[in-house]
């Protein structure tokens, strides 16, 4: 199998990439602005808003699956038509595309939300990623569109990352916003085998437990060692942002289509 990784310099593409190099699988990554050095994978520089330059690469590489990560936070050109264009070209091509969507589509609710429940986005990144789904449903709708939380792993995580500078009293983190955490490499894993399979439409791919951002703080500083007294919390109300505040995950569906186990962030950051 050929996989492309559009978005191959981000901590979960990066991933991906080194999974399916160990798989014996041809690999091409892709990068934007920050070169990378991934071993036994071919990388190639793409701006996934320039439609034609994707194009262009996906029939040059002549993939059988595409692995599509690439978003930028406050870019929706990047986020909703950078996907459209990856769609689209795997589509051109007949490559089986497994699209990453994330949590930051739903509105925010007590109940978990499941795999078919509709977006709901209240703020602008979630509104991106809610379009980058229905563009990519409609170009191709034989794509897995693989619906996860926070990603976390060791100290290369942006998440864990946060924890640690909260715990260092640089930042706060909420004690208001729930999510699903779960695993780099595990979901690495479930995006592999996904591309292996005909799944098509949205699956929830997260831990299975729910935890705030504090909550998660707090088991970072079990897992080091660190003292959590000086810890810094707050609430997204207090800091002025609107975004959902309680996302659940039901990833059942996953848990048991895929061998990959997803684990919880309380095994994840075990001492």
């Amino acid at each position: 199998m050929t996989v492309l990784v559009v978005g191959a310099s981000g901590y979960l593409g990066g991933e991906v990439c080194r999974q399916a190099v160990a798989a014996g699988e041809r690999v091409v990554g892709t990068y934007h602005a920050n070169p990378v050095d991934l071993p036994g994978v071919a990388v190639r520089r793409l701006d996934v808003t320039d439609r034609a330059a994707v194009r262009a690469l996906v029939t040059a590489v002549r993939p059988t699956a595409v692995v599509s990560t690439p978003y930028r936070y406050a870019d929706w050109t990047v986020t909703a038509d950078g996907a459209a264009h990856v769609a689209y070209a795997a589509a051109e091509a007949g490559a089986r595309l497994v699209h990453l969507s994330s949590d930051a589509l739903h509105g925010g609710r007590p109940e978990p939300y499941a795999d078919d429940d509709p977006p709901s986005p209240v703020f602008p990144y979630g509104a991106a990623k809610a379009a980058a789904e229905t563009a990519v449903r409609l170009v191709d709708p034989g794509a897995a569109l693989v619906r996860t939380s926070l990603i976390v792993g060791d100290e290369r995580s942006k998440q864990v990352q946060l924890c640690l500078d909260a715990l260092a009293g640089r930042m706060s983190l909420f004690t208001d916003e729930i999510r699903c955490p779960v695993d780099v490499t595990d979901l690495a894993a479930a995006v592999l085998e996904l591309a292996a399979t005909d799944y098509a439409g949205p699956l929830n791919v997260a831990g299975p437990e729910a935890v705030s951002r504090a909550e998660m703080g707090l088991l970072v500083a079990r897992r080091y060692g660190l003292d959590a007294a000086g810890m810094k919390t707050t609430t997204s109300a207090a800091a002025g942002l609107v975004r959902p505040a309680e996302v659940r995950l039901d990833s059942s569906r996953a848990a048991a289509l895929l061998r990959t186990r997803l684990r919880g962030i309380g095994e994840l950051l075990a001492p």
